[in-house]
């Protein structure tokens, strides 16, 4: 799935919307004197919480603790799906399917209250981590060790983003978020057509992303590749977060949004790796 949370429209539609960010004020005392000999005393007043702002840190914490839990319902995905003495598989777990949905409503939830983010990102965590186990041990049944391949390309994928983008190698401009976030919403409008078509017993739009063919690879390479570009506005919104000063909360927010990505990244690779495995 696409990132729904990280983009720059929404990073002041999420501070409005948690209701508890502004901008500096300059009519505030003390706003822009420059510092003094004399001892420093704090602004806000200790206390009222207004110093809780998002940092950087803070998001890669929620991020680990979010990427923790994921792994750990992944665990249980994983030893959830039953193997017949034939070597089948004796159906898909319909508890996989809950936590899509389940997952799917915390995103969309956390998009219009931001400040849930904290309690529903573990949700979403969990729901999205057991169905990645669930798909993830079909996959490597049928394609065996593609799981750690997969796992490992995406984490280099991130690796590599984050170094672009600290490097400013790779620059966020309007004209990149436009185009990258244009061309999500076409994969995912694309991603759903092929799922209403399958739905009415057409399987064309499902045989064509599934398929081995030159065109389904070049696809599958394309759909990676913009998951990948969605990692770097996804690392720009959590730096502009920090320095507009949002609300603590928004830390969870943005590591909900990192995290989606990745699982979406992980999807993609892991099907562009299938269809290589079948040439």
């Amino acid at each position: 799935m696409a990132n729904p949370l990280l983009n720059d429209k929404a990073l002041p539609e999420a501070a409005k919307r948690s209701g508890t960010w502004a901008p500096p004020d300059p009519n505030r005392p003390g706003y822009g004197l420059p510092a003094t000999d004399g001892p420093i005393s704090a602004w806000p007043p200790a206390g009222t919480g207004a110093t809780q702002t998002m940092t950087v840190g803070g998001t890669a914490s929620a991020t680990g603790v979010l990427m923790v839990l994921l792994l750990a319902s992944a665990g249980f995905g994983w030893f959830s799906v039953d193997t017949a003495e034939n070597g089948q598989k004796v159906g898909f777990p319909a508890l996989a399917i809950v936590g899509v949905l389940v997952g799917f409503v915390a995103v969309i939830a956390c998009y219009f209250k931001p400040q849930w983010a904290k309690f529903l990102s573990p949700v979403y965590a969990v729901g999205e981590g057991f169905f990645l186990g669930v798909i993830s041990k079909y996959y490597n049944d049928a394609y065996e060790g593609i799981v750690v391949q997969a796992a490992g390309a995406t984490a280099a994928v991130f690796c590599v983003m984050l170094f672009l983008y600290r490097t400013q190698i790779i620059k966020v401009t309007d004209r990149m978020k436009r185009i990258v976030v244009g061309a999500t919403v076409g994969v995912m409008i694309f991603y759903g057509i092929s799922m209403l078509i399958n739905l009415f017993g057409v399987g064309a739009g499902v045989n064509f992303l599934n398929s081995s063919s030159p065109t389904s690879i070049l696809f599958s390479l394309f759909v990676a590749g913009l998951a990948a570009f969605n990692l770097a506005l996804d690392f720009d919104f959590i730096e502009k977060g920090s320095k507009a000063g949002l609300p603590k909360h928004m830390e969870w927010f943005a590591a909900l949004g990192l995290l989606v990505t990745l699982v979406w990244l992980y999807l993609e690779i892991l099907r562009l790796l299938a269809k290589l495995r079948d040439r």
